[in-house]
């Protein structure tokens, strides 16, 4: 029997739920038909979802399409219930996604396209609510194909017909071809393209009214393919429960091998612990109840108990962990006790609700006596309060906090930590570097042996963590940091566990307050439609908030639509200020998109007003000994008492730095220009004038040329400038193709990393053009990331167009170089005034320069 695991998601109010009644009707899995509004749905059956008509918890039911098990996952709608969605798109095989007729793609479908996306779920779509819709199914679809994907295909109206086979065939060369030569399109090739993302069928109907439902249910088991999966024993846990008899449950998808009852797992635990756990019970759930099972196998989505430790996202057995999720919150709330309770049972109460829903994040600031937790939303905030009141008969309430900051490093620096009171100790020091942006917290170990056992390494591993560090400005989490174990001592009778715990907190924290600090704000991507003649009023709001923006976009008549970028400072409440301007015709869609700088970091320091100085749990000095009583020495002066000498030195860093940017300076002198090359353009186009020996010389290289200073031709002026031709250099490199040929997404990402630490060795301005002129309608895009600027050529302009176009410029100032493998490209940049590089002379000037990085971050 096939078994498929399929999850349903919609924007709020787009019949999901009533859906997923009609499946389970339909499919003979419920027999009376629930309805939200009269608050008998089979699946929402907390009675805060039935209060409030909406999904919030994930549920489970199970049914049989002739030899199809499909295990059902209905997700919350709600945007401020996401993260809980998020997780879930993590086990699915397929999605349903649910879009009312009557509104079609609105805010949040947008969201949910993009997280598919993301996580590569094969998508089946349900076009609900045709009953009272307005716009046909081919409006629908041209609709749906400019919104989310141009494979959208009708496959209830037009199936089987000759247009039906051309819309297929248009959705990948591989069907073009099939149905070129053979005239038709086998079901198992629709199969494959659907799996493959290809192809994503279109159904039309009521769920309300059951219009079109077993349509749709036979297009589920005709179009998905069974799933092969690993032999080996795999499991991702996307959930934790409790079942309201204090049992905690443990929600995984099997996806490899056999789970048994009183199989024992192992695992580690968000804070680095490991753990060894049974299995007490396994249950296939289908609403509110369940059976009991002996074993299941691969494809099965379960429930367990008896595993304690586990949390959302963890790979158990030959399973990864899942990546982070994209939807996180960014708002801040302190909690405030309305009910007579200690603070800390109010604190434990809230962990446990914390283990069900990460996202939350809970925190404890000792130094205000105060709990925070974070949260996406004001609905999220008010179901929060009733789950709590519930559970743990506690009255709380919430108070807007600030916005949820992080904070990073802008440059590397050692901490050191050293603990020792009487009869205790124990000496850490770490290498704090700065990592890049939306990388998170780092850990690496490069500890000798012969300096320090391999148990208190692995201790000091552990206990880095086990905690959330937070920084020196404002107090929020430290994030985009890595973090290295280069040294340490222990003591063969005085030294326990507790006393590497204090001296790895404290070597943190002194390495943060020894580097400069940077405060980082959370970033939405937003998506804003407008009126066209408030485009200037919409423009002028974004910019003054900081954010930047695309050129703007006609939609339909008189509509404009502006994409971009901007703080969550100044987008937080501007839906309202959106809708007021405009009567009611905005529409502005945000998604979190990381962290950026702070643009007012002073101001935001001095308002929350954090003294890391008086922060006592989270100290930065270190305890020293001396005649039988310890003292504490303050973390500017711990480098004076330290016992061990790590090797690492500050003041000699930029010599390091500079030695490896000179290497790399007299290899890439040594690149000349292909003489060839130029001998063919100039018998073609005539001699070129220009500066040939500038090349050889950057702003900081010092090359020897066995020629008198003297002789040295004059340089241009202005900054060196290397231009590439992105998708000619993915291609030309075989490590970048390979990622291509899977992943093109991937092979870029790689590609503009490579960049980033070429131009901060070389100090060069790089500009990497990407090839973007098929894309209809596009304006071009040119964005800043980290260090170097990123080209996406306008519609009907190839990117060597664009070189041709830049490098004219550029050159009559600067000089210019431009990698490339395309030799017509060649031509015109030496007609140009350029220099030319070869991909494969780019190639080795790159490895040399990572081998010149890696050289020094070993020392």
């Amino acid at each position: 029997m096939k078994k498929i695991a399929i999850g349903i998601v919609a924007h709020v109010d787009s019949g999901k739920t009533t859906l997923s009644e009609g499946l389970l009707y339909q499919a003979g899995e419920i027999r009376k038909l629930g309805r939200v509004d009269h608050r008998n749905a089979f699946l929402d059956t907390h009675p805060i979802e039935r209060d409030r008509g909406i999904t919030i918890f994930l549920k489970q039911a199970v049914f049989n399409i002739n030899d199809t098990e499909f295990t059902l996952l209905d997700t919350p709608g709600h945007v401020d219930f996401s993260t809980e969605m998020e997780r879930t798109l993590q086990v699915l095989d397929y999605a349903i996604l649910v879009i009312s007729g009557s509104e079609g793609v609105q805010s949040h479908t947008e969201t949910l396209w993009k997280l598919l996306k993301r996580y590569e779920v094969p998508c089946f779509l349900f076009i609900n609510k045709m009953d009272i819709a307005e716009s046909s199914h081919r409006d629908i679809i041209l609709n749906l194909r400019d919104k989310l994907d141009d494979g959208c295909v009708d496959f209830s109206s037009d199936f089987g017909s000759e247009a039906f086979y051309d819309n297929i065939a248009m959705c990948s060369e591989k069907l073009m071809e099939q149905y070129l030569n053979m005239g038709e399109i086998k079901e198992s090739d629709i199969q494959e393209a659907i799996s493959e993302r290809c192809v994503f069928p279109c159904f039309f109907g009521s769920a309300l009214k059951l219009s079109g439902v077993d349509e749709f249910l036979r297009g589920l088991d005709k179009y998905t393919k069974s799933i092969n999966y690993k032999s080996d024993f795999a499991a991702k846990v996307f959930k934790i429960s409790d079942d309201g008899n204090g049992n905690r449950l443990t929600h995984l998808k099997i996806t490899g091998g056999t789970l048994k009852v009183k199989q024992l797992l192992d695992g580690t635990t968000s804070d680095g612990e490991n753990w060894s756990e049974k299995v007490d019970q396994i249950r296939i759930y289908s609403g509110t109840k369940f059976h009991a099972a002996e074993q299941v196998k691969a494809g099965t989505i379960c429930a367990v108990t008896g595993l304690g430790n586990t949390y959302p996202g963890e790979g158990l057995g030959d399973e990864e962990n899942s990546q982070s999720a994209l939807l996180t919150p960014v708002l801040s709330y302190k909690v405030e006790l309305l009910s007579d309770i200690d603070l800390h049972n109010a604190l434990s109460n809230l962990r446990k609700i914390e283990e069900e829903e990460p996202q939350l994040y809970v925190m404890w600031n000792e130094q205000l006596q105060e709990i925070h937790i974070q949260l996406m939303g004001e609905v999220q905030l008010e179901v929060l309060k009733q789950i709590v009141f519930d559970r743990f008969g506690m009255k709380i309430d919430f108070v807007r906090g600030n916005i949820a900051y992080r904070e990073t490093i802008a440059e590397q620096t050692e901490g050191v930590g050293h603990y020792e009171p009487l009869r205790h100790y124990a000496e850490v020091h770490l290498l704090l570097q700065p990592g890049k942006r939306g990388s998170g917290i780092k850990y690496y170990n490069k500890c000798n042996e012969d300096k320090l056992d391999k148990n208190w390494q692995k201790l000091i591993m552990t206990h880095l963590k086990e905690k959330t560090h937070i920084g020196v400005l404002t107090g929020s989490p430290i994030t985009d940091i890595k973090i290295t174990l280069v040294a340490g001592r222990a003591h063969q009778k005085h030294t326990e566990g507790g006393d590497f715990r204090q001296a790895t907190y404290r070597a943190v924290r002194q390495g943060l307050k020894m580097t400069k600090n940077i405060l980082l704000e959370p970033w939405y991507e937003f998506k804003l439609e407008v009126p066209t003649d408030s485009i200037g009023r919409a423009m002028t709001d974004i910019q003054q908030m900081g954010g930047r923006f695309s050129q703007p976009e006609n939609n339909g008549v008189d509509m404009t639509v502006i994409s971009g970028f901007a703080p969550v400072s100044g987008m937080m409440e501007y839906q309202s200020e959106v809708s007021m301007y405009t009567k009611g015709r905005g529409r502005l869609t945000c998604l979190p998109n990381g962290y950026e700088l702070c643009n007012n970091s002073d101001e935001v320091i001095e308002k929350i007003g954090y003294d890391s100085e008086r922060d006592i749990e989270n100290t930065a000095d270190s305890v020293f000994c001396s005649h039988g009583a310890g003292f504490v020495v303050k973390w500017n002066e711990v480098r004076d008492y330290m016992h061990v000498d790590s090797g690492f030195d500050i003041d000699g860093l930029q010599k390091e730095i500079d030695v490896s940017e000179k290497r790399t300076s007299e290899y890439i002198s040594s690149v000349v220009t292909d003489k060839e090359l130029m001998k063919i353009f100039e018998n073609t186009y005539g001699p070129i004038k220009r500066d040939t020996y500038s090349v050889l010389y950057t702003k900081k290289s010092h090359v020897n040329n066995n020629k008198p200073i003297k002789n040295k031709p004059k340089k241009e002026q202005g900054e060196d400038y290397l231009l590439v031709d992105g998708y000619n250099i993915i291609y030309a490199w075989d490590n970048l193709k390979e990622y291509a040929d899977e992943n093109l997404d991937m092979a870029r990402h790689k590609l503009i990393n490579i960049l980033c630490n070429y131009q901060g060795f070389c100090k060069c301005q790089v500009i990497l053009v990407f090839d973007a002129y098929k894309v209809k309608n596009n304006p071009g895009e040119i964005e800043k990331y980290h260090n170097i600027n990123i080209v996406y050529t306008k519609e009907k302009e190839t990117a060597d167009m664009y070189i041709e176009k830049v490098s004219h410029q550029l050159s009559k100032k600067h000089r210019v170089r431009v990698a490339t493998s395309d030799g017509l490209e060649q031509l015109i940049i030496l007609g140009n005034g350029a220099y030319r590089v070869s991909a494969n002379e780019f190639k080795k000037e790159v490895d040399m320069v990572e081998k010149a990085i890696r050289e020094f971050l070993k020392k």
